[in-house]
């Protein structure tokens, strides 16, 4: 059950995609959407700031604060307006910290929610808004919704891929996609390499389970070389007009720096639908 929704709205890259994904989630399960910017504040005025700065160093801290907080609300204020529109239950809610603080403090919050939607990772660039989503991802707990920069419009799950391979990370992001495979019109299950997999979980044996709960799933199996394996799923993804991907996020946390397994990071890179992942 999606009763609770956290969406991190970007203050340093266009934040359409996220509102547009998050407000048409909380209309779909009449969940409460909890909205959180954060507004960045330079990690070395703030570190500085720690220790016994002279008044210059802290004039600079308070612009650079002032300048945050500005941003954040720039961004809130375009959520609210669509959010007050949809009739939704929601709140807003701004933060001003240096942006390793500022991930883990997201982070925290994505703990005591259902579901959390975040932006596509930003390939390259000096955008602050790249680190929060992987460092949710590792750090929530639960999972995470990545909506692609490419994405326009309200988000429906009618059509599901499953991304499986039997491992525990595929099983936990299978248990926090249930209430979106409830609702959907199609499953797919996308097995790549199938004869690695653990044989008792198998995707045929997945295909039992599901059916058990009513929850017919049709078994696409592929073979794919590791480097091969993200452009593979969203290859089939597109002929198969599938509307959002469902797969474990493998990574983790090193000093507040993501750091992702490599079919992660390259579906991360490159993802043209919206994608569920759990850690």
């Amino acid at each position: 059950m999606i009763k609770d929704i956290l969406v991190q709205i970007p203050t340093e890259r266009p934040a359409r995609p996220v509102i547009d994904a998050s407000v048409s989630l909380a209309v779909a399960f009449g969940a409460h959407l909890d909205a959180l910017a954060a507004g960045y504040i330079s990690a070395s005025t703030a570190y500085v700031m720690d220790g016994s700065a002279g008044a210059a160093v802290a004039a600079v801290f308070e612009m650079e604060k002032e300048r945050a907080a500005q941003r954040a609300a720039a961004a809130l204020d375009v959520f609210e307006a669509e959010a007050r529109n949809a009739k939704i239950s929601y709140e807003r809610h701004a933060i001003e910290e240096a942006p390793a603080d500022a991930a883990s403090s997201i982070a925290a919050a994505a703990r005591v929610h259902d579901l959390t939607v975040v932006p596509q990772p930003e390939a390259g660039g000096d955008s602050f808004d790249k680190i929060i989503p992987t460092e949710v991802l590792i750090q929530a707990g639960g999972p995470v919704l990545f909506v692609p920069h490419i994405f326009r419009g309200p988000f429906t799950a009618k059509r599901i891929g499953i991304c499986w391979d039997g491992s525990r990370q595929a099983a936990r992001a299978l248990r926090d996609a249930k209430p979106f495979l409830q609702k959907a019109d199609a499953l797919m299950a996308i097995a790549i390499n199938e004869e690695s997999a653990p044989t008792q979980a198998s995707a045929a044996n997945l295909a039992k389970h599901l059916a058990r709960a009513g929850l017919p799933i049709r078994i696409v199996e592929l073979a794919a070389e590791r480097a091969d394996i993200q452009p593979t799923i969203l290859s089939l993804a597109a002929d198969e007009d599938l509307d959002m991907l469902v797969m474990g996020g493998y990574g983790h946390s090193r000093l507040q720096e993501g750091i992702l397994g490599g079919v992660t990071r390259a579906m991360l890179r490159a993802m043209t639908v919206p994608t569920l992942m759990s850690h």
